[in-house]
């Protein structure tokens, strides 16, 4: 999750470290490794290799939960105490955490700075949403703690002590905690089913890219594991770029820093030519990394605070004009020109424009030829404005080419061509100490040698946890994922068969007095601690009660988990829809609706608000925590309700369907029947809208709702 950012009133322009820039020649120069220092070379681990975090480890927490977390949390008492490394983008604060039932907190234990700032926090437990197992520095220290506001804290342990911390963490009683698990990256990823709702298209590249970095761990609080994104663009100079162009796009299958032939013979010459006298040090393709501290803070300069951690890694100046990012042009021709810059991008290229203006009017320099100012970031030809770029750099993420080629990106970043003889074949092979396992910082005992390593390992960057070691999947075109669903329809399982392993469960949903008029299905497929939202079952009482019901469905062998809403029992906190329904109306399944992301809740049959009798009627959206939203007007009287894609089709009795947007309900179109409608249901791939009619007839329309609530329909009566 990344940093949530706020406008600076009286921002600090940096004139001091400008004018050390202008007066002085920098500190720092980005350049390759040559000379390896003795120290680091005495704690290389020969022949590394870096295991997963295996299920041996998943059950050792389980057993340390069912023996003493469960225990911990039956009193209010202090659960745990332990002294840990609060690590954000500015700074590394030693502290301590204490846990109890109810409070996380963390106390800075760092020596007063001037300003007497600290980096105190406290936050209650029932915020926790995510607990994950995180490396620090290449070692299996560290735990990342996300909370349902989108805060995140990452906290580094010793080696020794972070597993029992998470096992404490995890054993406590948190109710909105979607993932607290001990397995590995590469299994989280396959229980997550992420790849194959990809391969079917269900999310976008942008969110399995996003996905795959969470998993691997990369993190905003860590400038060592930022997120990485790929370039995936060839053409910065045509004024207007054709996406429909192969042309216009990077080479996916191959590493940034030898798409361009010229450089590619250099590269593997460098690997082929390298010898360590020691035998120590392995052979690599690149000196630099694709993703670092120094690159991150490249493109981030004009934004605070990564501003004043540039200034900060440059001894207190900015760097030279013409080391700056002020052109993505020019940033293009560098790479390909120089196969020892191998930077790749962050997420902020596909959804940030302010990273591209200066606005905080930081003197950023001129450059030495053409003694240009540099200021807002020069974009390509066929953008004008930084939110264009990001319009159009986004839609080029999401276009055909990238989507049937992403899958070697992944590979090489993330899968089986990040390491061992398939990365060497693929020319990937990156300076050792980038690589978990390489260098065993037990062994250093001299604590400044020590620090030395870790700013070393810091500062050049580290490559994410190895998710896959087999070739990815390629995704699907929109014609085949057409074509699958259409061949799903055709084979569904005749469950009639199978009727002799039918088991039944019971649970009480509500009261014999009170019983639930609607239940929402579960999404398809299961919930994982990935998804946009939690999957819930929302029920529905005759009372306008209203639950959200956990669901997390297993694999087939394991059952699923439901969890009842607590507060339908409650009087005090149950939630209920609010408004009156319709004098003719009592409420019932056809009436309600749950968005598709499964966040809103649509109900029909009710009296406008401002209607003074019960003529009026409307649709309302709720939350799913039962908050009102908003209300639509309709025609006549509501008879059913259905959601498909990103839309809402409403039916009423006056004989109209009209179809809206499921958020702001703005209307894509109305179709007039002219005869009171029953109900109405939207079909598999969201395809055709079936409304039976009063007079016994069935109306089938015809619509292209994924593509954007196509106009044109046509109207079959049978």
């Amino acid at each position: 999750m990344r940093l949530k950012l706020e406008p600076q009133l009286y921002p600090n322009k940096h004139e001091n470290a400008a004018n050390l820039r202008d007066n002085a020649t920098s500190a720092y120069d980005t350049k390759e490794i040559s000379e390896f220092d003795s120290t680091i070379k005495n704690a290389v681990v020969r022949d590394f290799v870096a295991d997963d975090e295996s299920s041996q480890l998943e059950e050792e927490l389980r057993q340390l939960i069912d023996t003493q977390a469960q225990q911990d949390v039956a009193l209010e008492k202090l659960v745990m105490s332990q002294d840990c490394e609060l690590i954000t983008l500015m700074t590394k604060v030693k502290g301590r955490i204490e846990v109890n039932q109810s409070v996380f907190t963390f106390v800075d234990l760092s020596p007063p700075t001037e300003d007497g700032s600290k980096y105190d926090f406290r936050f209650s437990t029932n915020k926790i949403r995510e607990v994950h197992l995180r490396k620090y520095n290449l070692r299996r220290s560290a735990l990342e703690i996300f909370l349902v506001d989108q805060t995140s804290y990452f906290l580094n342990f010793t080696t020794k002590t972070r597993n029992k911390v998470f096992t404490k963490i995890v054993g406590l009683p948190l109710p909105n905690i979607l993932y607290g698990s001990g397995r590995s990256p590469a299994e989280l990823l396959r229980a997550s089913g992420l790849t194959q709702r990809w391969i079917n298209r269900e999310i976008s590249n942008f969110e399995y890219l996003m996905y795959l970095n969470t998993i691997a761990g990369r993190s905003y609080n860590d400038l060592s594991q930022y997120p990485v994104f790929p370039w995936i663009l060839a053409d910065y100079t045509s004024d207007v770029l054709d996406l429909t162009d192969p042309k216009s796009f990077r080479d996916l299958s191959k590493p940034i820093g030898c798409i361009n032939p010229k450089n590619e013979a250099e590269v593997r010459g460098k690997y082929d030519s390298f010898e360590d006298p020691s035998g120590a040090i392995p052979k690599f393709h690149y000196g630099t990394h694709y993703s670092n501290s120094a690159g991150v803070l490249h493109y981030l300069l004009r934004v605070e605070p990564f501003t004043s951690l540039h200034i900060e890694l440059q001894s207190g100046r900015f760097d030279v004009a013409d080391r700056q990012f002020h052109s993505i042009p020019q940033t293009w021709k560098l790479l390909m020109d120089n196969p020892n810059d191998v930077k790749e991008l962050i997420p902020e290229f596909f959804y940030f424009p302010e990273f591209l203006k200066n606005m905080n009017k930081f003197d950023l320099g001129h450059l030495q030829i053409t003694k240009e100012k540099v200021d807002d970031v020069i974009l390509p030809a066929w953008a004008t404005t930084p939110e264009e770029f990001i319009a159009i750099h986004r839609r080029a993420l999401e276009s055909e080419y990238v989507s049937q080629h992403l899958h070697h990106w992944i590979d090489l970043i993330f899968g089986y061509k990040q390491k061992g003889p398939k990365a060497a074949e693929a020319l990937n092979v990156f300076y050792y100490c980038s690589y978990e396992g390489a260098v065993d910082l037990d062994k250093i005992t001299n604590p400044v040698e020590r620090e030395a390593v870790e700013g070393m390992i810091n500062n050049f960057g580290q490559v994410p946890s190895q998710l896959l070691r087999e070739p990815h999947p390629r995704r699907l075109t929109q014609d085949e994922t057409a074509l699958k669903l259409v061949r799903a329809e055709l084979r569904r399982p005749d469950l009639t068969q199978f009727l002799d392993k039918v088991v039944q469960y019971y649970c009480e949903l509500s009261t014999p007095k009170d019983p639930i008029v609607y239940l929402s299905p579960p999404r398809s497929p299961p919930r994982s601690f990935l998804q946009l939202s939690p999957d819930v079952l929302v029920s529905i009482s005759k009372s306008t009660i209203l639950g959200s019901n956990s669901w997390l469905s297993f694999d087939k062998d394991q059952g699923f988990l439901l969890e009842i809403d607590a507060t339908t029992a409650n009087l005090k906190n149950r939630k209920r829809i609010f408004g009156p329904f319709h004098s003719s109306q009592q409420p019932h399944s056809q009436l309600f609706a749950v968005s598709t992301d499964g966040k809103l809740l649509y109900a029909g049959g009710h009296i406008a608000f401002s209607a003074l009798d019960d003529t009026s009627h409307s649709v309302h959206v709720y939350s799913i925590n039962g908050c009102s939203l908003g209300s639509k007007y309709v025609s006549g009287r509501v008879t059913g309700l259905a959601s498909a894609s990103d839309y809402l089709v409403v039916a009423d009795d006056a004989g109209d369907i009209t179809m809206s947007r499921l958020h702001g309900l703005k209307p894509v179109f109305d179709i007039p029947l002219h005869v009171p409608i029953q109900t109405v249901v939207v079909t598999p791939g969201n395809t055709h809208i079936l409304a039976p009619l009063r007079d016994g007839r069935l109306a089938v329309i015809a619509v292209q709702l994924p593509s954007g609530g196509s106009k044109k329909h046509s109207v079959l009566n049978v």
